[in-house]
């Protein structure tokens, strides 16, 4: 029997993809990358097991089975203290890696700004911008700290104070629409813990779709009545390269532009993508996790996310144009001009209700 002061849960990720589906076995292999799961045989992959973990390993595994494959999800444990150290390892060597080629790239960029070239200036702060959100995805990855990190953060503070200011870079959805009138009055079930998908999703169904719809967290199959979102399998949630937050913006047709803005975001970070590249994505990101750092409290949690996304869509939509079309209907720009009136009377919520 293992000495329990050695021993860490892991999550194991098995699949298999036919040689056929070349484009599917590259994309699962990226998204593996993208989740920092380090390799130990073909195609079985490890994570330290905890929720986060184990919602990555889900969606892959749904992808890998929707192309075509078999995967299954294993709760796995180190036996001793050598194979622990050996898995640590594996781990550590991918992340140092990862900041060893940031910070190596840091270097080259001092020696060209230090040469004082006006020509090269914007050239370099974009680079640096770029090199800083690769840096921040690799600590969000870096699961066991390794020391290369010190150092790539030290160099990335001195481009900071060489170059000042980080600029941007700029980036859609829709089908069978469904009618919010039948969706009224329900409470919407999802899973404890919410990231960046349920707290955009929950925002965008309280804006769009039910202003006095409530939320509660477990096991969709508890309760019959309420409807599942960004759960496994449910029909608001992963479908094909769309997130939770674009499944309900499809199936509602709600066509916003700021919705959409915030859609790309909501994309970027939670499918771990850099597609549409949104230049408010990194700071969304560290909100969304300083959230989930100060309340421990999963409905007060979910409150403060859908005020946080309420606020940039505010900011979003302040930048469109009068003469813009933003496909809404009457009735939800209405409640677009309740959103005030709606913060200052909710009542307080129920236990394991918001």
């Amino acid at each position: 029997m293992p000495d329990s002061s050695t021993t860490t849960d892991w999550l194991l990720l098995l699949y298999f993809l036919p040689t056929s589906q070349a484009h599917a076995r590259v994309q699962a292999w990226r998204r593996l990358q993208r989740v920092g799961a380090v390799s130990l045989k073909n195609s079985a992959y490890a994570l330290p097991n905890s929720p986060e973990s184990r919602e990555d390993f889900e969606w892959i595994r749904n992808e890998v089975i929707a192309a075509g494959g078999q995967a299954m999800v294993l709760v796995a444990q180190t036996p001793d203290q050598a194979t622990l150290d050996e898995m640590r390892k594996a781990f550590r060597t991918a992340r140092a890696t990862d900041f060893s080629a940031i910070a190596d790239e840091a270097r080259a960029l001092l020696k060209r700004a230090s040469a004082r070239q006006p020509t090269s200036r914007r050239a370099i702060t974009q680079r640096v911008r770029r090199l800083r959100e690769r840096y921040d995805e690799a600590v969000r990855l870096d699961f066991f700290g390794v020391e290369e990190r010190d150092e790539a953060a030290a160099l990335l503070e001195q481009l900071d104070q060489r170059t000042g200011r980080r600029p941007p870079m700029p980036g859609s959805v829709a089908t069978t629409h469904l009618d919010p009138a039948k969706y009224h009055g329900r409470t919407w079930i999802t899973r404890p813990r919410p990231g960046v998908d349920r707290m955009s999703s929950a925002w965008l169904i309280r804006r769009f779709i039910d202003l006095k719809a409530q939320f509660a967290f477990g096991d969709a199959k508890s309760d019959s009545k309420a409807v599942p979102f960004d759960t496994f399998e449910a029909e608001f949630g992963h479908h094909g390269t769309h997130c939770t937050f674009e499944t309900l913006c499809e199936r509602f047709g709600i066509r916003d532009p700021a919705v959409q803005r915030v859609a790309r975001i909501v994309h970027d970070l939670d499918l771990k993508e850099a597609t549409f590249g949104e230049p408010e994505g990194p700071t969304v990101g560290r909100l969304v996790d300083g959230l989930r750092r100060a309340h421990a409290d999963d409905e007060a949690l979910l409150r403060a996310g859908i005020d946080m996304f309420e606020a940039l869509y505010q900011s979003m939509r302040s930048e469109i144009k009068p003469t813009e079309s933003d496909g809404t209907s009457s009735r939800e720009k209405k409640r677009g001009s309740t959103s005030r009136r709606r913060k200052s009377s909710r009542q307080p919520q129920s236990h394991k209700k918001t």
